[in-house]
């Protein structure tokens, strides 16, 4: 029995032995395939390790500031944080100092109290059970450094702070739609533009991340001696634009008085630089506040984004294209009123019984529509004023540097839509093409590119990458075309009795075209035929006889009708802006004979020879800064007009420059002599120096500054102006495919 049982165990180790090689070799060949491998299971086994041995943080890149042309900060990032508490009591070791919320009730109610929120809101979150920790969801997000502070002082345990960024607007709803905004879904998340600046330049604002890769230790921390690799962050580029803060003021407030006082459903504003093409100023109301976007009821910008029909403006462009193929005859007559067409559609002017047999000069003072009509029926066809049109730039993009810009349409085949084209029903255009298309009558018949950005900044460096400049485009009109087209402008708004009567100003220096368009049906039924159903528009030029400013401004459904708004808008924003840059608004501006001249290239130029050329013209206000022989600088630059009336600055090759008396200049006038001699201007106030804090004489210096003390010449008090009647009940004589 004892050898039956020995034999028996001696066979059962064997087995075992066996079992033991086969799975020893097993391992062995595991332990060969993973030292040979570098990829076992779909898992790449370096890529496995450095995870377990490295750590990588990432170096987070700041979002670019955008800064107006006065250099005032309009966008950038601040530090935000988001308040949680600790609810789990095994956080505290140590009973005297608490690391949780230990009094839930009291905590709720002080908290309440700084947050501006219910007891019952803050309990709803520090009532949460089998959790370690909270947030409180909105009302915990986006903290400022204030709002953190005065928690930290109520001195509760358990609460602590996640710190993050935002981005702030510190003038809230100034140009909202222009800048548009930029956030994040929640704070550990990018900022990321979502409209206007901050969408389209997104990629240059937010810069790009870096990071850094270390060994560590298995508590996390870095092991000492080991390599470090570190991509530093790519900070985000800072965005100065051309717009004027002052003059953005002026239309925010402006159009913000027009709503409380008249009433619209919307309002929109662009002012232009005249001579360069720079956007100054451009809203749109109702607007709101980037920081909380609460108030939005509108993502599209109406400035570029929302054609619409433009009215009776257009006839500005319509009587340009007549002239340009020489078909114009503004002495010829017409019978006014109404005009049958060969389908008989019967189209009418606003006031449909017609002011009898009139030229197309005074057709266009009174914004006649048959005068419209009869131009294009005896003198021009659709290829003529479809040609022209797109010359100007409508039916296209400006490619304004904003997103979701839209090219409107000026599509039109048949006799009537034609005629409606000529005075600007059943075509579309943009605020931001008006303008654009009215460049050519300040810049000589030339068309300028409207732009928003003067300079991109690497925040790093102080790099300039892009500079903004003035972007010619072709000659669209003669010089002759432009002097006739502003004797019209100028005949509407300061003749007697004239559509455009409501925006004369005392000086008689603000020029333009009203426009007045019904608002079509979206079911395709015509027009509306309410008494708010139209688009009011004002397009101008300021002043006439050294245009500084274009001016396009519209308004939809001004409440009952009234026009006024608009007309008040426009002179409050002109009549400003001429106080800021230091220019009269009233009668004696226009006392003395006013003669122009084209400034050409000076530059390397004997002086006196200059002085000379000048005074030939008529051009004897010249400022000569230094003692040297040639010209090196000068304002205005050449290609630009002045008159008379402005300063010529001339810049000498001299090796020491002193500072000038600019007292009694107007701001712009002392912003561009000082501009020529390198000298930084700060400015208080509006209109005319009256005080400088660096007395003229005093050697100028690199990178110095000057401070300026401004006051206006003249009253604030707002000018009278007589307002045409007929302004006011337009649309009581409005009817079928009729604008004023």
């Amino acid at each position: 029995m004892r050898k039956k049982k020995r034999k028996n165990n001696i066979k059962y180790s064997k087995i075992v032995v066996i079992c033991s090689l086969f799975l020893f070799a097993a391992i062995v060949a595991r332990l060969i395939q993973l030292s040979i491998s570098t990829e076992v299971d779909d898992t790449n086994l370096a890529q496995l390790a450095s995870k377990r041995t490295t750590k990588t943080e990432v170096i987070e890149a700041k979002r670019g500031t955008i800064y107006s042309a006065n250099g005032d900060v309009l966008a950038q990032n601040v530090t935000s944080y988001k308040l949680i508490a600790y609810l789990d009591p095994k956080r505290t070791t140590n009973k005297k100092r608490p690391q949780h919320v230990v009094d839930k009730e009291l905590t709720a109610t002080k908290l309440a109290e700084t947050l501006g929120v219910t007891k019952e809101e803050i309990l709803k979150y520090l009532n949460k059970t089998g959790v370690y920790q909270t947030e409180f969801g909105k009302i915990g997000k986006g903290l400022t450094e204030l709002e953190k502070t005065k928690i930290d002082e109520l001195g509760l345990p358990g609460l602590d702070f996640i710190e993050s960024y935002k981005r702030y607007y510190p003038k809230g709803n100034f140009m909202s739609y222009t800048l548009g905004y930029a956030t994040t879904k929640d704070e550990e998340e990018k900022i990321e533009g979502k409209m206007g600046l901050e969408l389209y330049y997104d990629n240059i604002l937010k810069g790009e991340d870096g990071y850094i890769t270390y060994q560590k230790d298995l508590q996390g921390y870095k092991i000492a001696g080991t390599k470090e690799y570190r991509k530093d962050a790519t900070q985000g580029k800072d965005i100065y634009l051309t717009i004027d803060s002052n003059v953005q003021f002026f239309i925010e407030q402006a159009l913000t008085n027009a709503k409380n006082n008249f009433g619209y459903e919307w309002f929109t504003m662009v002012v232009l630089d005249a001579k360069t093409g720079k956007i100054i100023g451009m809203s749109s109301n109702p607007n709101f506040d980037p920081n909380t976007r609460e108030n939005i009821t509108n993502y599209l910008d109406y400035t570029i984004s929302s054609p619409y029909e433009p009215g009776s403006t257009m006839k500005t462009f319509t009587y340009m294209c007549a002239m340009e193929n020489n078909v114009y005859n503004g002495a010829e007559t017409y019978s006014s009123g109404t005009y049958t067409t060969t389908d008989k559609t019967v189209i009418g002017d606003w006031n449909r019984n017609g002011w009898g047999v009139i030229s197309y000069d005074r057709g266009y003072a009174l914004s006649s529509n048959v005068g419209v009509i009869n131009l294009i029926n005896r003198h021009m066809n659709s290829a003529m004023l479809r040609n022209c049109f797109r010359k100007l730039g409508f039916g296209k993009k400006t490619s304004i540097t904003l997103p979701n810009e839209e090219a409107g349409k000026i599509d039109f085949k048949y006799e009537t839509e034609i005629y409606n084209a000529g005075f600007g029903q059943g075509i579309t255009t943009t605020p931001m093409q008006n303008v654009q298309a009215l460049t050519t009558i300040t810049n000589d018949g030339v068309i300028l590119k409207p732009y928003l950005v003067t300079k991109i900044v690497d925040s790093d460096t102080n790099e300039i990458i892009y500079k903004g400049k003035k972007k010619n485009g072709k000659r669209v009109i003669s010089t002759e075309t432009v002097n006739k087209i502003m004797k019209l402008m100028d005949d509407t708004v300061n003749g007697i009795g004239n559509t455009g009567s409501g925006y004369r100003l005392e000086s008689g220096q603000l020029i333009g075209k009203t426009g007045t368009a019904q608002i079509a049906d979206t079911n395709g039924n015509g027009y509306l035929s309410g008494k708010e159903d139209i688009i009011s528009s004002f397009s101008g030029v300021y002043p006439k006889d050294d245009p500084e400013i274009i001016i396009y401004a519209s308004v939809k459904r001004p409440t009952a009708g009234i026009q006024k708004g608009i007309s008040t808008a426009v002179k409050e924003v002109v009549t400003n802006i001429a106080k800021y840059y230091g220019e009269s608004v009233d009668s004696t501006t226009i006392t003395d004979e006013i003669t122009t001249y084209k400034m050409p290239s000076f530059i390397n130029k004997n002086i006196e020879t200059v002085r000379s050329t000048l005074n030939e013209n008529k051009i004897g206000n010249v400022i000569v800064l230094g003692n040297g022989q040639k010209v090196i600088k000068q304002y205005p630059e050449s290609g630009n007009k002045v008159t008379n009336k402005n300063k010529v600055f001339l810049l000498t090759s001299d090796t020491i420059y002193t500072m000038p008396d600019v007292t009694s200049y107007s701001s712009k006038d002392a912003k561009s002599l000082l501009s020529l001699l390198g000298v930084k201007v700060k400015i208080n106030g509006t209109g005319y120096v009256t005080a400088q804090n660096i007395i003229p004489g005093t050697q100028i210096t690199n990178n110095m500054e000057i401070t300026l003390e401004l006051a206006p010449k003249f009253s604030d008090t707002p000018e009278k102006s007589s307002e045409n009647t007929n302004i006011e009940n337009i649309q009581t004589e409005i009817s079928d495919n009729n604008t004023d």
